[in-house]
């Protein structure tokens, strides 16, 4: 059986994700059985999968919910983004941006929230946080 995989996290996936562990992504992520296999592995990405001239630091004192919401819509992000999270309440759904970064940040559950399809994400794992731009 064939799924399709959301064009948001198609663009995302093409755009942050090196090419190495791209095909993986995209072959699991679209099968609702396997999906897990993906998203459960946020909470502690390994930093070689993201491709390196795109991650960008937030500096500890905007490390906070409100104030990424702040750095995210100075890069052009809008009101709502798509989210690829182990939390099953998140995953694969297009949600208000505020709503699901007070909801994420700092919970403990991996994400990776997209702002701008292929231009724009947040990443946030129990190891870190940071912004994926292009």
């Amino acid at each position: 059986m064939s799924y399709i995989l959301a064009p948001q996290e198609e663009a995302a996936i093409h755009a942050f994700i090196v090419k190495d562990r791209r095909d993986r992504f995209l072959e699991l992520l679209p099968n609702p059985k396997r999906r897990h296999k993906i998203t459960e592995s946020l909470a502690h990405p390994n930093p070689a999968w993201f491709d390196p001239r795109c991650v960008k630091p937030i500096p500890p004192a905007h490390s906070g919910a409100a104030s990424i919401a702040k750095l995210l819509r100075a890069k052009g992000a809008g009101s709502s983004c798509w989210v690829i999270s182990e939390d099953q309440r998140f995953d694969g759904k297009e949600l208000e941006l505020d709503s699901v970064l007070s909801k994420l940040v700092g919970c403990g559950m991996g994400a990776i929230v997209s702002c701008i399809a292929g231009k724009l994400a947040f990443v946030e794992s129990e190891d870190g946080r940071f912004i994926l731009e292009k």
